[in-house]
């Protein structure tokens, strides 16, 4: 293994995905930061534009809108090297600032599939953030698609991304 391999290994292994029964995903991973820039950076527009894209696959963000409280929705529009676009939506049904935030989460090219139910869950020590994500799809199918998809190399860079902001405005 080469230099650059092994760095971009151990970058990897710092976000844990794991699979629960056969609806759930489960991400955990430390930030360098307090939780009060985590849950900024997860749901401010602004700072969401600047990590929720996997830069290296040349994605950018060409939407982002969030009204964060309890029955607010928010849409994220992915833009591909090939100018094509991908939205994910949803709704927010628990906002609870810097420990709790739960919402809905469609992928709308495949909208017919359901929605899946975001549960991120921040506890600060010592000055870092551990973060867990559960994700419970409608379905083991849903759930299988999203992972042949791709989606576990572009969420640990996104992660990347986050954790790089997050450590930016410590």
């Amino acid at each position: 293994m080469h230099a650059t391999e092994r760095t971009e290994a151990s970058r990897m292994d710092r976000t844990s995905m794991k699979l629960e029964g056969d609806r759930t995903i489960i991400i955990s991973r430390t930030f360098n930061g307090p939780a009060r820039i985590v849950f900024d950076a997860w749901t401010r527009p602004e700072l969401v534009e600047r990590w929720w894209a996997p830069k290296s696959h040349g994605v950018t963000l060409s939407l982002c809108e969030a009204d964060v409280r309890v029955g607010g929705k928010y849409r994220y529009v992915l833009r591909l090297p090939s100018g094509d676009e991908i939205g994910f939506s949803g709704e927010y049904t628990e906002v609870t600032p810097h420990t709790r935030l739960i919402y809905t989460q469609i992928f709308e090219p495949m909208a017919e599939a359901g929605a899946v139910v975001c549960t991120i869950q921040l506890e600060e020590r010592e000055g870092k953030t551990f973060l867990v994500s559960h994700e419970l799809y409608p379905s083991a199918e849903a759930r299988t698609m999203t992972l042949e998809s791709g989606m576990e190399s572009g969420m640990r860079e996104t992660m990347d991304q986050l954790d790089e902001l997050v450590a930016s405005m410590a």
